[in-house]
């Protein structure tokens, strides 16, 4: 059943994010069952119906066609004997492995069990496209073996073997295989300790005769390696995903048609030391806007790279453009213009000048800093003066990252909206993201440069229309 009445309305809130996913009302955390099927991607998410912070954990549920617009559905799963429903994720039984599809396929969704009972690994199953779910009668499908943490459970197909590779999490990591989502084989595990894994490979610089697989670690961090199907084995250091706090327990969409090709996934926008008490009225919980994702060879090695999914550009609207312009201390190319939604597309060569970059949701005392230092070689986004931080001590902070210009050349892609800003540099290699808290009116922007001059060489503006318009 839909539930979207009056989104027009409920999503024209002052904070209430415009062309980032945000719950009706209520809390939200952790993205679940990411899949696509039948012409739809299913976003399923964390979530207490009960109130604006964490509580007995559902599914909730949406749908879209196009990962920008999407249509708020039922809660997919309710807590039972088996306790609360943790996060997971869901796939495509294509071939009916699990035998819960005679003469076609269906959706199954592996999920933790937990709050009441031990962490443990439940199954369901839906025919009806996601809008209904029979929960497994033998549950759970995985006993929690005797510890404190094991909960997450990522799955996918492993064609080559023909069976289903589970990664569990929540401590250890631990790898299963299936060959029908029921009874499960534990075949190896990492020492790392951690929660909502992914794991999904990964072409070498485009080229599909070239792949890695990149074991994802709550979101924060990541390994390049291989796998077998059996053992993950490490062939990074362990890397950053994402240098600000606001960006976690990322999950990848299931199924996207190999005439597609990508792999996209999202995360939580949220830092666990104060998801839970960030400004909130009647719903509380952000996620990213969805990235694409590559792995290209840089002179590090092998880095994950992000950018937002081509599709959010259908919402671009009102568009600035500069061509190369010099930039001199104490001047605003943009001193007329005002937003609370942008996608900026920006390169700059360093002069003079020890810093430079954009103030954003500038007014009054407040803005947020996306600038690069150039005595340091770091990007940053400094949001101590963002607007509201009363609520915890260490939301008020400054996020750097290291990062070497190309050819001189500093190119970002921001997306700002109400409440949070993305940033992605040298072609996604780098990003920052993090929740900001302004006042409705700090709307101003400005291009800036300190210590001496700096080359815009080119900008282009988009104010971002809403998502949620009827």
């Amino acid at each position: 059943m839909s539930i979207n009445a009056n989104l027009g309305d409920i999503f024209n809130e002052s904070e209430r994010p415009q062309f980032h996913f945000s719950p009706q009302a209520n809390w939200m955390n952790d993205p679940n069952g990411l899949v696509y099927y039948q012409g739809e991607y299913h976003f399923f998410y964390q979530h207490h119906p009960g109130g604006i912070v964490w509580g007995p954990m559902h599914w909730g549920h949406a749908v879209s066609s196009d990962l920008v617009h999407w249509t708020h559905l039922s809660i997919a799963l309710y807590p039972d004997e088996q306790g609360d429903a943790w996060s997971g994720s869901a796939v495509v039984d294509a071939n009916n492995t699990s035998g819960f599809f005679p003469g076609g396929s269906g959706l199954a969704a592996l999920y933790t069990g937990a709050h009441t009972v031990p962490q443990q690994q439940c199954l369901a199953h839906s025919s009806d496209r996601g809008r209904t779910w029979t929960k497994y009668k033998y549950n759970p499908v995985i006993a929690n073996p005797g510890v404190s943490d094991f909960r997450d459970p990522k799955v996918f197909w492993y064609a080559s073997e023909q069976l289903w590779v589970m990664v569990v999490a929540g401590g250890q990591v631990r790898f299963y295989s299936s060959p029908d989502l029921k009874s499960w084989l534990l075949e190896s595990q990492l020492d790392d300790h951690t929660e909502c894994p992914d794991l999904f490979p990964l072409a070498i610089d485009g080229d599909p005769n070239k792949q890695k697989w990149v074991l994802s670690l709550g979101g924060r961090f990541y390994y390049v390696g291989s796998f077998d199907g059996h053992i993950f084995s490490k062939e990074s250091d362990l890397l950053t995903t994402d240098y600000g706090s606001d960006f976690y327990a990322a999950q990848s969409w299931s199924n996207i048609p190999a005439s597609d090709g990508r792999c996209i996934w999202i995360g939580w926008m949220a830092d666990l030391s104060y998801a839970h008490v960030t400004p909130a009225t009647s719903w509380r919980g952000t996620i990213s806007i969805p990235r694409s994702l590559e792995l290209k060879t840089t002179p590090q090695g092998l880095r994950l790279v992000q950018m937002p999914i081509r599709e959010l550009e259908q919402l671009r609207s009102e568009h600035v453009h500069l061509d190369r312009s010099e930039l001199t201390p104490g001047t605003n190319l943009l001193a007329d213009m005002r937003s609370d939604t942008l996608d900026i597309v920006a390169s700059f060569q360093p002069g003079s000048g020890r810093e430079f970059g954009f103030k954003l949701r500038a007014g009054g005392e407040e803005q947020t800093l996306v600038g690069y230092d150039t005595r340091t070689s770091r990007l940053f986004v400094d949001r101590t003066q963002s607007g509201r931080s009363d609520f915890n001590n260490r939301f008020a902070a400054r996020h750097e990252a290291p990062l070497l210009l190309k050819n001189n050349m500093l190119t970002l892609r921001i997306l700002l909206d109400r409440t949070s800003i993305e940033v992605f540099a040298s072609d996604g290699e780098v990003v920052i993201s993090d929740l900001i808290f302004p006042n409705v009116s700090s709307q101003s922007i400005e291009l800036y440069t300190s210590g001496g001059e700096t080359i815009l060489h080119s900008l282009d503006l988009y104010h971002m229309s809403s998502a949620w318009k009827q």
